[in-house]
Order: C-alpha cells, then structure tokens, then sequence
C-alpha cells in the first residue's frame, strides 16, 4: 500500500513550495542511491518514492487532485517515476558538484522558466453555470522588442563574464571534493551587459498590459482553477514561459443556490394554497417552469426538476433543480380572518395525523 505523500515528505498538508522543496532536497541527499552503496537498492526503492511524492504536491494541478481523490486519482494515468520538475535545480549543486557526475551548470544558469500567475476571475451565477468566454487583461512581462531579450543595446551582445569564463558558477577545490557555487558577478547568467538596451535597463524584458481570451466550461464553481500553460511571464535566455493561473470565484445569486450539480430555490406560499394545492410557476436557469403542488403540501418539502441544474465539469449529464416550498404563516390578521380561522379550528380539533402522532408519544411519556 501507498504511503500518504505528505508522509513521505515529512510535511504537513498546508506546506508551501518552498517547504516541499526543502523536504525534498533533505530528503533526496539521505537517500541518492549514491550516498547508500551498502543498501543500493532499499535507496532506490526510497529514492523512487520520494520523486513520486514530489512530482504530484509540487504541481497545483496534481496535488489539488491528490488532496481531494488520493492515490485514486492517479490510478488510471500513472505517475511517473522520472526526476520532477526542477529535479536538476534542486539536485545539481548537491550532486553534480560534490561527486562531479553532473554537467555544466553553465547552460542551465542562463535558461531558467518563466514564474506563474495568477489571475482572479468573478462570474455571475449564470455564467458558471452555462460556461462562458471572457476577456482577460493583466500585466506580465513580455520580451523586450528593442533588445530581443539580450539585454543588450541593439547592435552589441553581452560578454561572456570573466569571473566564471562563462559557466555561471565559480569552483572551488576542497580536497577530494570540488565545490562550485553561483558566480556572483553574472549572477549565474554566465554572461554580463556592458551596454544596457535603453529600452529595458538591461533586463531584457518589460511590462506589457497582456489581453488573453479565455473559454470558461460549464459548471465551475467557487475554488475551481483553469490552468493556461505558457501564459505567464517570460522565461530567462530560451527558458520556457510560466503558465497562468485563473482562479473562478462566483457572485451569489438572489435566488438560486448550489448543491453541488443541483440548483436550491426556495418558493414560499401561503398555507391556505398549501392547504388546497395549487400551481407555481418557479425561475430557472432556462426561463420558468410550472410545479402543481397537491393540496396538503407540508413546509420544507422538496419538488425535484430533472435536468434544469447544472452540467458535470468535464462530464457528461446536468443536475436537477430543487424546489423547496416554504409555507408563510401570516403575521396579522383581521378580525374576520381571526373569526374564521378559529371556527376552522373548532372544526378540525386533532384532525391533523402528525399532531395527533406528537400528542400521542408526549402523553406516553409522560404517564
């Protein structure tokens, strides 16, 4: 059986990226199978582990997934048990720089991947439901048009620094051991701008107001997040782009409210058409639709419309509406109504089966 990926890590449930990474990083070390010769294989059982635990909890996407379903969310697609993402990152200065098994992290300093974004979406009721296409506008950094994302003033490039020779790190001889660490002159670029493009400052990037369409599916609620790979800020010298979050959150309605697929509305009567059935005509999301409520219709009882809620994300298949009925009992009445109301009253005495069922067992408890 699976171990609880948390547990694996070693952190709590509400642990950020940078806790997960840390874990993993400590973690990673203990148990390369390098560093365990006399055990190789329970190390790389553990080492197997661990990069399964943290493929899935340093992905949004998979660990909101994880949190919700477990392991049985990956049952049908597998994970993976290839190095995660930023596996190198995260490993190479351990590894590759300790027992020299890792290659130059020359390259590697320079293309680095965009950040992530995030952008906040609020969508009526109605949009939510039906799904729906909007227009997003934010700002994100875009690669520099002067300069090309060099940095450099157009017509120079930059240098090959001359601290590092153009590696981005510098390396230190310890012993048997060969340190390197981050140049900090290029700061691990591996290359400086003596001529700044006039345009960026030498960054080779800058702020843009981006306009983005975006399709939203039916039936996404409150907490849901659309993933839109590519769509966040620029990545560093050839680096891949960061991907763009949006996360949904949805306006309350005045009538309606949701029951996971299913639409709650609430219809109040009074209780003389409760008590002698009547006909209601009820909002939906696809105009009104007519209920007969027979007579005697109690407070609290529910009429179910099939197929008038909303659809499954990603599925197949719509939920129902549910009409609560609520029975208004008036506040104040006239003397008539009064008068009339108590020779109703008179008549009926206990001819009400659900009171006469409460008497009944009151009047067995207490004898």
């Amino acid at each position: 059986m699976k171990r609880d990926y948390y547990e694996v890590l070693g952190v709590s449930r509400d642990a950020g990226p940078e806790d997960l990474k840390r874990a993993y990083r400590r973690l990673a070390v203990k148990y390369h199978p390098d560093k365990n010769p006399d055990d190789r294989k329970a190390a790389e059982d553990r080492f197997k582990e661990l990069n399964e635990a943290y493929q899935v909890l340093s992905d949004p996407e998979r660990r909101a997934q994880y949190d919700r379903f477990g392991h049985a969310a990956f049952e049908q697609e597998g994970v993976g048990f290839g190095f995660p993402s930023g596996f190198e990152d995260i490993i190479g200065d351990l590894f590759g720089d300790f027992f020299g098994t890792g290659r130059s992290r020359g390259s590697r300093s320079r293309a680095r991947r965009g950040e992530d974004l995030q952008y906040r979406l609020e969508l009526s009721f109605e949009e939510a439901a039906r799904g729906c296409e909007r227009t997003l506008q934010f700002a994100r950094m875009h690669v520099c048009e002067t300069c090309k994302g060099s940095g450099a003033k157009p017509g120079t490039s930059p240098s090959a620094c001359s601290h590092c020779r153009g590696t981005g790190q510098l390396r230190l001889q310890q012993g048997f051991f060969s340190i390197a660490k981050t140049c900090g002159y290029c700061g691990g670029r591996g290359s400086v701008v003596k001529s700044p493009c006039g345009t960026c400052g030498g960054t080779g990037a800058t702020q843009q107001t981006h306009t983005l369409n975006v399709k939203v599916p039916a039936g996404v609620d409150s907490g849901s997040r659309l993933k839109l790979r590519g769509e966040g800020e620029p990545g560093q010298a050839g680096g891949p782009p960061g991907d763009l979050y949006v996360l949904i959150e949805v306006a309350p309605h005045p009538l309606f409210q949701r029951d996971g697929v299913d639409i709650v509305c609430e219809v109040p009567i009074s209780f003389v058409r409760a008590a002698l059935g009547t006909e209601l005509e009820v909002p939906t999301l696809d105009g009104s639709a007519r209920v007969k409520v027979p007579a005697g219709t109690q407070s609290g009882h529910v009429f179910r419309l099939r197929g008038r809620g909303i659809p499954h994300l990603g599925g197949y298949g719509t939920g129902d509406q549910l009409v609560r009925v609520v029975v208004e009992t008036p506040r104040k009445l006239t003397p008539r109504q009064r008068e009339l109301l108590e020779e109703f009253a008179r008549i009926s005495g206990d001819d009400h089966p659900r009171t006469k069922s409460f008497l009944d067992k009151v009047k067995s408890i207490l004898e």
